[in-house]
């Protein structure tokens, strides 16, 4: 049920969050910058209480941040329709941000609480492939819908996760297995243990190219094509069928992994996605580009999904799990928050194209260290 949950959530929120910055760019008449800044606020909020909350977790349990998470973003995500400008945009953007600060770091942490050490990967990537089929029939349809209005797209997110919520409660009854943290450990001590780990501050530092990647594909590809012609419902058939392609091959490819570490295949995904980036500015045609870069995109993806928090989950000492999940998610938000306010400001100062090469440049670095460091970070992970 745990698995499902991931997969209503994701549904419910990608059916709406994938297609807001069209609405508010070309519907709502704000400047795509403004948006920019307002999703890049939405991740900072995300990723910065991301830590606290997940080693609020480690304390208290991930059963109660969880229901109450999702029953607040059952009312806070189809609000936005009473958005009229930059000043609500933003408290807007903020409330999203507080309470996605609660799901990623602890539902990470309860998957990992309930797998075993050595099926962590293969776990991660059940479910990302669960979550990237609900990305599909929640995307591909809502393109459509997007086209003919809104509204129902907001009723539908809302009535979604207030079934994530009923499934939580009905799932997580009883004791849960859960390692506790040291008891001399103070919850603000354990919320900046990550960072003092000089592990995993240099991984964080090159991975990070990973998030802001998926965040080039989620919230600039839909602007970037319809800055090309292309319509909606294309946008979101093609970007269904990445979540397709992902979802069939996860878990085979990370059952094929699992027994190599998290860690070694890392370089091989950032040279994938550089490659993908790429495409979306140099292959021939608008409509052929926007297709060969998502679906070359895929097939990074489907290695970095289950292998970077199987990889961040190494790192961890016993008992902070949920800090060091939610460390991450600090990193992973305000890295796929800034992709589209950097693109929108380098598009305006060099075009749309510009944006997508300097992200594949960055990612081909990334790929370079991460290929020289594997053996590192495998001799040093706990």
């Amino acid at each position: 049920m745990v698995v499902a949950a991931s997969f209503l959530a994701v549904a419910a929120r990608m059916s709406l969050v994938q297609f807001l910055g069209i609405y508010f760019v070309h519907r709502a008449g704000i400047d795509v910058t403004t948006v920019g800044v307002a999703f890049l606020c939405e991740s900072l909020a995300r990723g910065l209480l991301a830590p606290m909350f997940g080693a609020l977790s480690d304390r208290v349990g991930r059963r109660v941040l969880l229901i109450g998470s999702s029953l607040c973003t059952a009312v806070i995500l189809p609000s936005f329709l009473a958005i009229t400008g930059t000043a609500t945009l933003l408290i807007w953007s903020l409330a999203l941000g507080v309470v996605g600060a609660i799901n990623i770091p602890v539902s990470s942490a309860l998957l990992l609480d309930l797998a075993p050490p050595d099926r962590r990967q293969s776990v991660l990537a059940l479910n990302y492939a669960a979550m990237s089929v609900a990305y599909t029939l929640g995307v591909v349809p809502a393109g459509y819908v997007a086209q003919e209005g809104y509204g129902l797209l907001a009723a539908t997110s809302a009535a979604g996760y207030v079934l994530v919520a009923a499934l939580y409660v009905l799932a997580l009854r009883g004791a849960l297995p859960m390692e506790k943290p040291a008891a001399d450990a103070s919850i603000a001590r354990n919320t900046l243990a990550a960072f003092l780990d000089r592990r995993f501050a240099l991984f964080a530092s090159i991975a990070f190219v990973f998030p802001l990647s998926m965040g080039m594909l989620v919230t600039v590809s839909p602007l970037y094509g319809a800055e090309l012609g292309l319509g909606e419902g294309y946008i979101g058939l093609v970007l269904g069928a990445n979540s397709v392609l992902v979802a069939v091959l996860a878990l085979p490819v990370a059952t094929r992994i699992e027994a190599q570490g998290p860690f070694r295949l890392l370089g091989a995904a950032a040279a994938i996605i550089a490659v993908a980036l790429a495409c979306y500015p140099l292959w021939p045609g608008a409509a052929a580009a926007f297709l060969a870069g998502t679906v070359i995109y895929s097939f990074g993806e489907v290695i970095f999904s289950s292998a970077v928090p199987a990889a961040v989950a190494r790192l961890a000492p016993p008992g902070l799990r949920g800090a060091y999940q939610g460390s991450w998610a600090l990193v992973s938000s305000l890295s796929l928050g800034s992709a589209l306010v950097l693109s929108g400001l380098i598009s305006k100062a060099a075009g749309w194209h510009a944006p997508w090469l300097a992200a594949a440049a960055l990612t081909a670095v990334a790929a370079v260290l991460l290929f020289a460091l594997r053996g590192w970070f495998l001799r040093r992970a706990s």
